[in-house]
């Protein structure tokens, strides 16, 4: 993988995109924490960071993410301008640019609520995004994303290797190319529309959608999510339905055993 093979990808892909710094990097603790750094330098954004191995991967809610080689392990830094309010609406709009531009490229990805990327009910990738604030408003964000490409994965997880049977059908630097072009294609039309024009996609691509499952002693159907990525869970009793809104982190859908 090679920082000239990825941009001259990205410019085939979307040449709207403008030109990009990108770092790939033998060894790294955390490309999230690794652009962090770049942004206290004050170097230009956006700007993107590629670890062949992470020592301290991270993933949402304080998790580890185990980061040998052969993954895709990767981050964005970028300039937003963003009611903090709507913060996790970032989250919702990459996942589903990456999900969308997968999909086009013949990888059948479905989401998690509310970040992961599943293949054949299994977690193939996720999504860690982290923010500065300035006045109420998000002035710069990190996307951080982790892909199975041909790395070792979980018994709950799957690779892209193992989904095309061993023959890998596209090269590390068009999954990154793939990968960044769908982050930034979220972030725009989130910026250009709003979160409520990416929801419906988003939902079309949600596996949760319809399910059953019970949350503080509620049993409900998930119905839907909102624009602060609440999960909605619609309880219904005699004569009566009402709607449970369930943020980010506060519970933990499963996977396809």
């Amino acid at each position: 993988m090679t920082p000239e093979a990825t941009g001259a990808l990205l410019a085939q892909l979307n040449s709207s995109i403008p030109a990009l710094d990108i770092e790939v990097l033998e060894m790294v603790d955390s490309t999230n924490a690794y652009l962090w750094e770049r942004f206290r330098e004050n170097r230009s954004m956006p700007r993107v960071a590629i670890a062949k191995c992470q020592s301290a991967g991270r993933g949402q809610w304080g998790r580890t993410w185990t980061s040998v080689e052969g993954g895709l392990y990767l981050s964005l830094l970028t300039p937003l301008q963003l009611d903090s309010e709507y913060g996790y609406s970032l989250t919702i709009a990459s996942v589903w640019g990456i999900a969308s531009l997968l999909h086009q490229n013949d990888i059948p990805v479905q989401i998690k609520w509310p970040n992961d990327l599943l293949l054949n009910g299994k977690k193939l990738g996720g999504i860690k995004t982290e923010t500065k604030v300035r006045q109420g408003h998000i002035a710069a964000a990190v996307i951080g994303v982790g892909i199975n490409f041909t790395n070792p994965f979980p018994e709950m997880g799957i690779n892209l290797a193992s989904f095309w049977q061993g023959d890998v059908q596209i090269s590390g630097d068009r999954l990154a190319a793939l990968v960044i072009t769908g982050i930034l294609t979220g972030i725009r039309k989130l910026q250009k529309t709003s979160i409520q024009s990416i929801l419906p996609d988003y939902l079309t691509l949600l596996k949760n959608m319809g399910e059953t499952i019970i949350y503080e002693g509620h049993q409900g159907e998930i119905i839907g999510v909102n624009a602060k990525g609440e999960l909605l869970l619609q309880i219904s009793a005699i004569g009566s339905k009402s709607t449970i809104r369930i943020p980010p982190g506060a519970i933990s859908l499963g996977y396809e055993s």
